[in-house]
């Protein structure tokens, strides 16, 4: 029997390996699977590198929002190595200045000691408004801050402040992709899912009902079939 190419999972900001437990859980008995660790550079290409270092000759992508950016910066570096490629609820755009001047406010905050502040303000941002008081996914969301920690957050915060502008990447990207987003994502809305999916060449949409950013735990059911279906051999 057939598995399928070993995957490598990249979080998102303040994000860490619980935001795919539902997926390892699921996608595990088709082939080796990996969580990349994203916490210790401050540039996107030495994240990149790191995590290529750490990765399987030839493997599948998938990244969540930050893990996307991440993703990215893989496809620069060593496009040849990346077997199949999944974007979930992530832009293939810069920051503007005023989500840079954000980010700023957020690292002044985090080095302040307000990390949990930072938390509890982007939780309502994080989940679809029907999740908004699900415990459960929310005590998810403060475990992961925790995990990261302020100084992990701030160099994320750096590094996501630095990328470059992707879209004039995506027509290059010739490796099978799939761009999950859910349909009430304000943070990368659909509109953005949009546009990455019409400028890689073959690329499919999957858009989740009653979903937000964090689709992986939301809508995990949704996700995991959907991945499950685009990364059989």
């Amino acid at each position: 029997m057939a598995t399928s190419l070993p995957l490598v999972l990249v979080p998102g900001l303040l994000c860490s390996a619980r935001l795919f437990t539902p997926q390892v859980e699921a996608l595990w008995p088709e082939g080796p699977v990996m969580v990349a660790d994203h916490r210790r550079d401050a540039d996107m290409a030495a994240i990149a590198a790191r995590i290529l270092a750490n990765a399987p000759p030839k493997f599948a992508l998938a990244g969540l929002s930050m893990g996307g950016y991440i993703a990215f910066a893989m496809l620069r570096l060593a496009p040849e190595r990346i077997g199949k490629l999944v974007l979930l609820d992530t832009s293939a755009r810069a920051d503007s200045d005023e989500q840079k001047a954000n980010r700023e406010k957020f690292i002044a905050m985090a080095q302040g000691g307000k990390l949990m502040d930072i938390v509890d303000m982007l939780t309502p941002k994080f989940l679809h408004r029907n999740h908004a008081s699900d415990e459960r996914l929310k005590g998810v969301v403060r475990a992961m801050a925790r995990d990261t920690g302020v100084d992990a957050f701030v160099s994320q915060e750096r590094a996501i402040m630095g990328r470059p502008d992707s879209r004039p990447l995506l027509a290059s990207i010739k490796c099978p992709t799939l761009v999950i987003v859910g349909d009430g994502d304000e943070l990368t809305p659909p509109d953005l899912a949009k546009e990455i999916a019409g400028g890689i060449p073959g690329a499919k949409l999957a858009i989740i009902p009653e979903c937000g950013h964090l689709s992986t735990i939301e809508k995990s059911e949704a996700v995991n079939a959907a991945m499950a279906e685009f990364l059989k051999p």
